[in-house]
């Protein structure tokens, strides 16, 4: 995935129903998006996902990751009963105490990254063709995918044209969501973007209550007003306050929110149209990636911006390139580091892991594009964070 918008949808996996960004997006991302869909927690919710705190156990981890990664001798070899000598135990031992860290950081590591790539060209490069960006990085993502798959490293179901289209209400709101995310984040910086995206969370509870009837606990509502609060008060003291960005950051809120609650409805119907009956993230990437790049180019053509390509002399400077494209390979990489460290922990600690998570991204945002900022516009932030990590908390409960 390529944004922060990315990173906030990937993110909200790690809540049974509602929170996994990353799918940031971090927007980026992208993630994008993450950061972020629910298919796979949907998936691992029938296969067993139980006990007070939603955590799977060790078989139901290895059953969810043998969907996505294929080779995998450890699974392969406790499940027919192949003898393990005393070093190969040891070995195993390390790696399971290690994993989660590793896993962790990697995850971490790849969205913050792609955040702050994203927020580099679109702003210190002042990059002004928000879609042409989408449409460069989700293509990096199908073909790397796409390669994955044929070498048998990742598994991807086979798409047909049912199956598409299925999917394309999805895909037509997953392309709003990026594309907005892309014009907030160009305007607006990174710690609002992050404070201002917690009224996702509050639409998709709205949402899930007229459209699924799901009621939400009185820590979870509390949480939601302390969010409208904090992005009340980050908007009145934030001193570069641009109301363009602010309106692309809502939209971005409305369309992530309504992304999470179709596809909740789509899914049941996709996972019909496959040979496996399911389907799974690396899938996903893959489908809303491919279908994404044909509505990029209508839209591109539709706006314009293939002038401003040709005409602008920033796609002349060697580095763009090399922002864009790393942004777009971290974005890619929150995909798989999500489901590495999901593998590795739990629904519970990801989605706290990716609450915290925003706290650095904000602070390096912070620093790192110079951002004016006054003393309550500082609280105002660190209000929004540890409302975010309330709000995790909350659904936890």
């Amino acid at each position: 995935m390529s944004s922060d918008f990315k990173l906030d949808a990937i993110n909200r996996h790690g809540y049974e129903e509602q929170e996994i960004s990353h799918l940031d997006g971090e927007v980026g991302s992208s993630g994008a998006r993450r950061n972020l869909a629910f298919g796979m927690l949907d998936d691992a919710e029938k296969q067993g996902l139980r006990s007070i705190n939603g955590a799977m156990s060790n078989k139901e981890h290895k059953s969810i990751n043998d969907r996505f990664f294929r080779g995998n001798r450890a699974a392969t070899s406790e499940s027919i009963g192949l003898p393990i000598h005393d070093g190969a135990k040891c070995e195993n031992g390390s790696a399971r105490r290690s994993g989660p860290l590793v896993s962790g950081t990697a995850y971490c590591i790849s969205s913050c990254s792609m955040i702050l790539l994203n927020k580099i060209v679109l702003s210190s490069y002042n990059f002004g063709a928000g879609i042409s960006l989408m449409f460069y990085q989700n293509l990096i993502s199908s073909v790397i995918v796409a390669v994955l798959g044929l070498c048998g490293v990742v598994s991807v179901e086979k798409l047909n044209w049912k199956l598409i289209r299925v999917w394309i209400p999805v895909n037509i709101i997953f392309i709003g969501m990026l594309v907005s995310g892309m014009y907030s984040l160009r305007y607006i910086n990174i710690a609002m973007v992050t404070i201002l995206k917690n009224v996702t969370n509050i639409l998709t509870a709205i949402g899930e209550l007229y459209i699924f009837r799901k009621h939400q606990n009185q820590k979870v509502w509390i949480a939601m007003f302390l969010m409208i609060i904090s992005a009340i008060s980050g908007g009145v003291t934030d001193l570069s306050f641009d109301s363009v960005g602010y309106a692309w950051q809502f939209l971005n809120c409305v369309l992530t929110a309504s992304y999470s609650l179709t596809l909740r409805r789509v899914m049941d119907k996709a996972k019909l149209l496959t040979r496996s009956g399911s389907l799974n993230e690396v899938s996903m990437v893959l489908l809303n990636n491919l279908l994404s790049l044909p509505f990029a180019i209508f839209l591109i053509l539709l706006f314009g911006e293939w002038q401003y390509i040709v005409n602008t002399d920033v796609i002349r400077m060697p580095m763009f390139w090399v922002v864009a494209t790393a942004s777009g390979l971290f974005g890619l990489a929150i995909s798989f580091t999500s489901m590495w460290f999901l593998h590795q922990t739990g629904p519970t600690t990801y989605s706290l892991v990716g609450s915290l998570n925003k706290i650095p991204i904000s602070i390096v945002g912070l620093l790192v594009f110079k951002v004016p900022l006054s003393v309550p516009n500082f609280f105002s932030i660190l209000f929004g964070l540890f409302a975010g990590i309330f709000f995790a908390r909350a659904k936890m409960s």
